[in-house]
């Protein structure tokens, strides 16, 4: 099957772009993140990318920058601060005029187009507030270490997404009960033809679901480029690995996909973590493949090494989320986890969202202390102390940890 391609786009690679680094101390950029491989310390770089302000620099080619702490201390990360996660370095732009979603089936020979002034006009606009993470977050963190994108805290990001429902257009083509699974194309490619392009499947069910859909618009304006625009597949409470960008191709499929992404990338050692089997048609007897999120949270109001004093209130703030039963609790920690506090939780846009939550603590005698955090989800999820390890480093939602100095 030939894929479409673009007669009328220009070709970037990560080479060419002109980011620009700005001076300050690896450090700094990494402030709460004291755990990662010195290497990946010393790599970090606070750069800017054009349309976002300076972020967190992972690798060039391709593009994979995170984001600030600071900027995920409420509910809607800035557009231009949402992280950056890129699997293949060619990556075109898109104008809006020239886009075009096909789609087809294996199993017969129907197929369809659309351009997106068709898919804003003939469906119905919906928008959904969703947390989009990557499944390596925090795979920076991993003891022992793991290969892969040295992700620290900022591979995860929220934003209200508009668009269209996945089903609508399904139904509109003329999904069959034999499709088994649907399958995306992006429209990024590898510097090589070889380089396997990446292709994902959803199970049908979840390509059906009301909440899945195809989005063209983040936070009230057009999706940035680097973040998938035209069009990017939106699956709330799955992990980002499913969040297509620059979708160019669906093909509803009658058997498994066997694609490079799914097959091999992407994959857990089963009964490993919970959600396991949401994924059947891509279960083997050894592994699965990563699916929904687990619950996890963030400080993100405290740099890891701040002073602050004795005897005074302090104000804890951050971010919890789940794969989407919400957020039942969280708690709070000044002395590396020996006791917890409650935190007051904010409502939150929708189950799918950051849930913002606050503390107040007194920290009572000086030098180091560990503040931790620690969420519970309404599904009964709990953050572990300790990491679920694999070799791929998914998963890591141990409890968060900032050192602060009592003065």
């Amino acid at each position: 099957m030939s894929i479409p391609t673009y007669s009328k786009q220009r070709r970037h690679v990560l080479s060419s772009l002109s980011s620009i680094p700005v001076a300050i101390a690896a450090s700094d950029v990494l402030a709460g993140t004291p755990y990662l491989p010195p290497g990946t310390v010393a790599s970090a770089r606070l750069e800017t990318l054009p349309g976002k302000r300076p972020m967190i620099k992972r690798s060039y080619r391709p593009p994979n920058y995170e984001t600030p702490l600071a900027a995920l201390g409420t509910e809607i990360t800035p557009a231009d601060q949402f992280f950056v996660r890129w699997h293949l370095s060619v990556i075109p732009e898109i104008h809006p005029k020239d886009y075009q979603l096909n789609l087809s089936s294996d199993h017969n020979d129907r197929s369809l187009k659309f351009s997106l002034a068709d898919l804003q006009r003939q469906f119905e606009p919906v928008e959904i507030t969703a947390v989009c993470q990557c499944s390596g977050a925090r795979r920076g963190l991993s003891d022992p270490h793991v290969a892969g994108v040295e992700w620290g805290y900022g591979a995860v990001s929220n934003a209200r997404w508009k668009g269209v429902r996945l089903r609508d257009v399904l139904r509109h083509f003329g999904i069959d009960a034999s499709t088994i699974e649907v399958a995306f194309w992006g429209e990024d490619r590898g510097p090589l033809d070889v380089t396997p392009r990446f292709v994902k499947s959803l199970p049908t069910y979840k390509a059906m679901d009301d909440q899945t859909i195809l989005a063209f618009e983040m936070n009230g304006k057009p999706i940035p480029h680097w973040n998938g625009a035209p069009v990017r597949l939106i699956v709330p409470g799955w992990t980002a690995t499913y969040w297509m960008k620059q979708i160019s191709h669906i093909q509803c499929l009658q058997s498994p996909s066997k694609s490079f992404w799914m097959t091999s990338a992407y994959r857990l050692t089963k009964d490993k973590f919970p959600g396991d089997d949401r994924f059947i048609t891509q279960a083997n007897d050894k592994t699965v493949a990563v699916t929904e999120m687990v619950v996890n949270s963030l400080i993100t109001n405290i740099a890891d090494g701040q002073s602050v004093h004795v005897n005074q209130p302090l104000m804890i703030q951050g971010v919890a989320w789940d794969g989407g039963s919400g957020i039942d609790s969280v708690e709070v920690s000044v002395d590396d986890g020996k006791t917890w506090q409650p935190a007051a939780v904010a409502k939150a846009e929708s189950r799918y969202s950051f849930h913002c939550y606050s503390a107040t603590v007194t920290p009572q005698t000086l030098g180091l202390h560990a503040l931790r955090v620690r969420a519970l989800s309404n599904g009964g999820q709990k953050q572990p102390e300790a990491l679920v390890f694999n070799p791929a480093g998914y998963h890591n939602n141990v409890w968060h940890r900032v050192e602060v100095t009592v003065v």
